[in-house]
């Protein structure tokens, strides 16, 4: 049987009772009928938590009161209460059950971060911008598709233009070639030139680094997707309209 006082309060504490309900509670087992005020004293406790932590008992069932001369005397209930208000949350917890094990069952959103490397990885980045079938909001391109895959360029602005995809751009250059017809452009003017163009689609971020050799990384997020179209739409309103001859 055990008998010492922390450990009790540490086994009350893991059946749900906090630390100063816990004081309250075994102060009112050993004093027994008992008024804040003293209860206060004898468990060290402010008198304001004391009273937050009889109500807690009382909500818990595990401490009751009576009135006399217009003042609350409170008193522990049979310890056997505590094994009855322990089988209340098991059984709480068994009602739930049900509805937790579908929340656990249910698809989570998969986030993927993947990497390519060279120019093949660069158009299979584009191709899955093809794939998705959604628009697309571009910033920080100045025309390194055109200039670094021409070919694939024109098959990519084809594809866009069959599915009737849109593109809203944002270059730092002025004199940018033209890419599809559904394309859009806004200036930006920038104190230096980035070979870093961001792409926006779906729940995806494509950021190509248009080094030599290109690398680039799609990010699979719907939070972050949903955070660089807020950035994108602040440039894109502070943007300067440009007309590029198709």
């Amino acid at each position: 049987m055990e008998t010492n006082p922390e450990k009790i309060r540490d086994i009350l504490k893991r059946v749900g009772l906090n630390g100063n309900e816990a004081k309250v509670y075994i102060t009112l087992l050993k004093t027994g009928s008992s008024k804040a005020g003293n209860i206060s004293k004898n468990s060290q406790i402010n008198r304001t938590t004391t009273y937050d932590a009889l109500k807690h008992l009382l909500d818990k069932g595990l401490i009751n009161y009576v009135v006399k001369e217009n003042r609350k005397w409170f008193e522990a209930n049979d310890p056997k209460r505590l094994l009855e208000y322990l089988k209340e949350k098991e059984e709480e917890v068994e009602n739930i059950l049900p509805a937790l094990n579908k929340m656990q069952s249910m698809p989570k959103e998969k986030h993927d971060i993947t990497l390519y490397y060279g120019y093949k990885g660069v158009k299979t980045v584009f191709m899955d911008i093809i794939r998705e079938g959604y628009d697309n909001d571009v910033f920080g391109d100045e025309g390194y598709l055109n200039d670094k895959l021409p070919g694939f360029s024109k098959f990519f602005i084809k594809q866009q233009d069959k599915n009737k995809r849109k593109t809203r751009l944002i270059t730092g250059v002025k004199d940018i070639e033209p890419y599809s017809k559904g394309t859009t452009y806004r200036y930006m003017p920038l104190k230096a030139l980035s070979p870093v163009a961001t792409n926006i689609y779906n729940d995806k971020i494509a950021i190509i680094i248009w080094t030599d050799p290109p690398e680039a990384i799609i990010i699979k997020n719907k939070e972050a997707a949903d955070s660089y179209k807020n950035y994108f739409e602040f440039l894109w309103r502070a943007g300067e309209k440009i007309d590029v001859e198709k």
